[in-house]
Parts: structure tokens; C-alpha cells; sequence
């Protein structure tokens, strides 16, 4: 034989079997980080561009000093009707924590059962408990018997 070929050293069955251990140890910790990164940090998802929604209520079957909650986009809204008789709509997300608040007919305003939040029913203001800001103010018009809710354009 000539010396010019060299051998090739078999390879050994301790090195393959380290080697498949560490790539299976590695393909394993990957199938378990992606997920927990994925709910740790979630993708961004855009807000909807819905501008008014019309729900499928009838303006004159709403009674005075009563609320509803209505799905405005991906977020809730509250529609309700004061005392005075006026068509009011919010955002139903509280200012505090974003819990949904709901309108409770013998305070005869808005409340947020998560910490005890107030808000008033004709302006969407905080009138009690920890929430920093008022509600979002909706657009609210009667088109033939129907009731439409729009963002409110400000000025």
C-alpha cells in the first residue's frame, strides 16, 4: 500500500451517539422556548379600522335606565339609555385596570365590578373609585329604526 492514502479512522460509536444526544437535546429545547416566547411576547395585532358598527337593536325597544353591552371591533362597547331618556355609548373597557364595566340600573350609572369604579351615564366621567380617566365617548344616531354607534371625531 502507498503511503499517500490515507486511512480514514472509523468513526466511533461513543462520539455519533454524543452527537445525536446534543442535537436531540438542542431540537428539544427549542420545541419547548418557542412556544414559551410566543406567549411571553405575543404578535401585534392591529386594532380594528371598523369607524361605527350598527346593532341590531331597535332605538324605541330600549327602555329608560338600561345598558347593553355591543361588540364595537374587537373591543366591548356600552350602549344605554339615561334616565332622561337620551341613547348614550362607551367604551365598555375601564380606565383603571380594562375590566368591563356594566350599567347598573339602581346606582343609575356606570360601574366597574373589578374595583368599584363609577363613571357617570351622560358624559362617560369618573365620579368614584380608582379609575384615572373617563370612559370613551361613542357617537350614537337613530337611522330609520335602527342604532348606530361611530367613533367620536375629535375636534
Amino acid at each position: 500500500m502507498s503511503q499517500g492514502v490515507l486511512a480514514r479512522a472509523p468513526v466511533e460509536r461513543r462520539s455519533l451517539l454524543g452527537w445525536l444526544l446534543g442535537t436531540s437535546v438542542g431540537a428539544f429545547l427549542a420545541s419547548v422556548l418557542y412556544p414559551v416566547t410566543r406567549f411571553l411576547i405575543p404578535p401585534r395585532v392591529a386594532e380594528s379600522s371598523a369607524a361605527g358598527v350598527t346593532l341590531d337593536v331597535k332605538a324605541a325597544s330600549i327602555k329608560a335606565n338600561t345598558g347593553q353591552i355591543f361588540k364595537f371591533g374587537s373591543k366591548p362597547g356600552i350602549l344605554l339609555r339615561t334616565s332622561a331618556g337620551e341613547l348614550r355609548a362607551f367604551s365598555a373597557i375601564c380606565t383603571h385596570l380594562a375590566c368591563t364595566v356594566q350599567y347598573r340600573e339602581d346606582l343609575r350609572h356606570i360601574w366597574c365590578a373589578c374595583h368599584n369604579g363609577h363613571f357617570d351615564p351622560t358624559t362617560g366621567a369618573n365620579i368614584g373609585g380608582p379609575p384615572p380617566r373617563p370612559l370613551d365617548a361613542f357617537t350614537v344616531s337613530v337611522r330609520g329604526d335602527k342604532v348606530v354607534v361611530a367613533r367620536s371625531v375629535l375636534a
